[in-house]
């Protein structure tokens, strides 16, 4: 049903687009047009890009990136951009996904298309099987991979505005060195914990690639959103893990159902940190966690204080 809807939609739009309309257009501002897929990379786009772009977002704060379905105005904004970004690793559903499927509809330019996770080395969740089955696409809440992303979104607008690269070189400059600068804040704190208080317990398994860089055990309820999340034999599993662990918190993410992780608190009697831990995307303009950096600050500020507790 989903795909049928989207081909609807699409198929509708590009009607639209096809017949034109006797209404004017409004001047080119002479701004990039960049679209990107999510939140994140909305943002870095923004920062790298500054006067010179106008980001338009697809996935808004509180919506599923992984079954997205595209809107008449993002097929739209799709059709007219100069450059598209996406984070890849499966989060917009892969070679099949939504996102790809829009790219397709609207016959946009391959080369001006990006995968900004180009060059990180993909993690894998674990099936039912036992074996590693899908790739995890929660790649950015790692501050080295950011940096990796940063640097791609960088050399893509280059690519495709080559009269500006110095200008988007001294704003990735800038970004960048924040953004090492909290690549070793991540390492300075996580090498400081007692070996013991290394492990971070989420309902999510969606800090596989943050944990491995810098040295932490992870535990969760499920390892990606599906139908099934908490289910009985999910919080078992955990309980029994955490008996053996013994972590000071857990924490919560701040897009999740609480339900399945207050379940384990109360089974375990191991509190939930009072603050939740951003997984899947930056809140709204003016929130408290409205940019990629502030996202990673507040995390290693909450897994600090938490696993200090």
């Amino acid at each position: 049903m989903k795909k049928l809807l989207l081909t609807t939609v699409l198929a509708f739009t590009l009607l639209l687009t096809a017949c034109g309309s006797n209404t004017a257009k409004p001047e080119d501002d002479g701004k990039i047009k960049v679209v990107s897929s999510f939140t994140i990379i909305t943002d870095m786009a923004q920062q790298i890009g500054g006067d010179l772009v106008d980001v338009y977002n697809l996935v808004p704060t509180g919506t599923d990136p992984h079954e997205y379905e595209p809107k008449p105005d993002d097929i739209k904004a799709a059709t007219d951009a100069d450059v598209l970004f996406f984070n890849g690793m499966n989060l917009e559903g892969g070679e099949t996904g939504w996102f790809a499927k829009m790219i397709d509809s609207v016959n946009q330019n391959k080369d001006h298309v990006f995968d900004l996770n180009e060059g990180v080395t993909p993690k894998y969740l674990v099936g039912d099987t036992g074996r590693d089955e899908e790739v995890n696409p929660h790649s950015f809440l790692d501050p080295k991979v950011g940096i990796k992303m940063a640097e791609n979104l960088k050399d893509a607008l280059i690519k495709i505005d080559g009269d500006n690269k110095e200008v988007y070189k001294k704003n990735a400059e800038a970004y960048l060195t924040r953004l090492n600068e909290i690549d070793a804040k991540y390492t300075d704190v996580i090498s400081a914990l007692p070996e013991e208080r290394r492990i971070l317990v989420t309902s999510e398994r969606a800090f596989q690639y943050m944990t491995e860089s810098y040295g932490l055990r992870e535990a969760y309820v499920w390892e990606i959103d599906t139908e099934e999340l908490g289910t009985t034999e999910q919080i078992k599993t955990l309980i029994d893990t955490l008996k053996k662990e013994n972590p000071p918190v857990l924490f919560m993410e701040s897009n999740v159902d609480p339900k399945p992780l207050e379940t384990v608190s109360n089974e375990s009697g191991i509190k939930i940190f009072e603050e939740h831990i951003y997984s899947d995307e930056i809140g709204k303009k003016g929130d408290q966690v409205d940019t990629y950096v502030k996202l990673l600050e507040h995390n290693i500020r909450i897994i600090e204080t938490g696993l200090k507790s």
